[in-house]
């Protein structure tokens, strides 16, 4: 019998060239549009990006040969459309928006951060040891912005900080931290926290004294939308810690008790925190409200749009405030269309899928919460964002994955991707007693590695 471990690095590099096509075609596109010609820095920066998503594969094909085909070739497609878009915002309001060198800047500092975690980090299982380390280390992040001198606050929410001429978000890195922190603190509690108490309506609900976790979240979400009324911050850290409390139990009474918890938060909020009741009025009647003008611009281009867009450097999406940033879905419904938006909202829902399949398949208990962590964020922020620019939600303020303009947001998913594809690899391995000589293998030990 023959004995197969698949790479799969030739499908990744296939779809990677695709992803780039995809990518430089949008930002020809775009010159095309607005000017009628394709840009004249098209060589220069096509070079560039290909450099960029190469080295990415070349490090990927050194260090983690057995790692996820998909993840990449998805995340450069991404990325490439949020640079058109970007550059096609720049051009018809130069003085009002950042221009795509910038973000290329930042993806360069993405990718470069990418390449030192899949080869610093050989084994993901050693950030384990760190699971209180990174707790800390969140929640001091998260204070920097209340720090007087460093701290900023940026249309309403203090989430900033300002060191010299940088600016930064300290929170994108917490994110990631955090779900270290919650992984490593399930593992060893996951047992005490999946035991059941008073079962109401056919639901096992935890016993009280196990309550303390969910609940220190819960207050740390509120104090992070009471103190620096970040709502998007708020909902996508408890969000994520109940989805792991729930993979690490297998309990749906976490959800019952979490849920709970959200809805009263989020009247409380509602009664007694003036951004948040705003953000609510608006997304009641945005039509009436002084604050409404953002969503109704980006509702007006989406309805332009219709199904198959305006075309790209044909719409006007620079009406809309912040086109290139928190409202980058609305750009691309109104010059890609319902297609286009759909589209990317498929390429998301396949990130988040191979996401949850790395955690279905890692072998250790905290591989498997880190990777559905991961996943969780991405799917969490697209729903968020998306269902604010949509009115399906009231808006939160947080970024669309890989294609919002900002350097604190890009540069951390690039390092999410990283450690998505270093639990991979470790998933996807074949156990060393597996790599030995197929004639020296009996026929229980041939597998076949998809």
């Amino acid at each position: 019998m023959e004995f197969v471990h698949r790479r799969r690095r030739g499908a990744e590099l296939f779809l990677l060239v695709l992803s780039l096509l995809v990518g430089l075609g949008a930002y020809a596109a775009v010159g095309l549009g607005v000017d009628g010609t394709v840009p004249a820095d098209i060589i220069g920066y096509g070079t560039w990006l290909a450099v960029l998503v190469v080295a990415a594969h070349v490090t990927i094909r050194l260090r983690a040969e057995y790692a996820d085909p998909i993840i990449l070739p998805i995340v450069s497609a991404l990325n490439g459309l949020g640079l058109a878009m970007i550059y096609r915002i720049h051009l018809a309001s130069p003085d009002k928006s950042p221009g795509a060198r910038t973000q290329l800047m930042w993806m360069t500092i993405g990718v470069a951060l990418f390449i030192a975690v899949l080869v610093g980090l050989r084994d993901h299982r050693r950030l384990q040891a760190f699971t209180y380390t990174a707790g800390f280390s969140a929640i001091l992040l998260l204070l920097l912005p209340l720090v007087p001198g460093i701290g900023r606050e940026v249309y309403g929410a203090r989430i900033w900080i300002h060191l010299g001429s940088m600016s930064f978000q300290p929170g994108e890195v917490a994110k990631v931290l955090l779900v270290i922190a919650f992984g490593g603190y399930l593992v060893l509690h996951r047992d005490a926290l999946a035991l059941a108490g008073r079962r109401v309506l056919f639901v096992d609900l935890p016993r009280g004294r196990d309550l303390g976790p969910i609940l220190a979240m819960w207050l740390l979400s509120l104090a992070i939308l009471v103190f620096q009324n970040d709502l998007g911050s708020s909902l996508l850290f408890f969000g994520i810690f109940l989805v792991m409390l729930y993979v690490a139990t297998e309990r749906p009474g976490w959800l019952v008790v979490g849920g709970g918890l959200f809805l009263l938060g989020a009247y409380a909020s509602y009664l007694f925190v003036g951004h948040v009741t705003d953000r609510v009025d608006v997304w009641l009647d945005p039509f009436h409200q002084a604050r409404g003008y953002q969503i109704v611009q980006g509702l007006y281009g989406m309805g332009w749009g219709g199904l198959t867009g305006r075309g790209l450097g044909q719409g006007s999406p620079q009406l809309t405030p912040f086109g290139f940033s928190d409202f980058i879905a609305a750009s691309i419904g109104e010059e890609l269309g319902l297609t286009g938006l759909m589209a990317v909202v498929v390429l998301y829902g396949i990130l988040v899928e191979r996401g949850l399949r790395i955690s279905l398949i890692c072998r250790d208990n905290f591989g498997k919460l880190v990777a559905a962590g991961l996943a969780v964020v991405f799917a969490l922020q697209v729903f968020v964002v998306i269902g604010g620019v949509t009115k399906l939600i009231p808006l939160t303020g947080l970024t669309t994955p890989f294609l919002s303009y900002g350097g604190s947001s890009l540069v951390a998913n690039w390092a999410i991707v990283a450690l998505l594809l270093r639990i991979s690899d470790h998933a996807r391995r074949p156990p060393p007693e597996l790599l030995a000589d197929p004639e020296e293998m009996d026929a229980t030990q041939v597998v076949r590695l998809r």
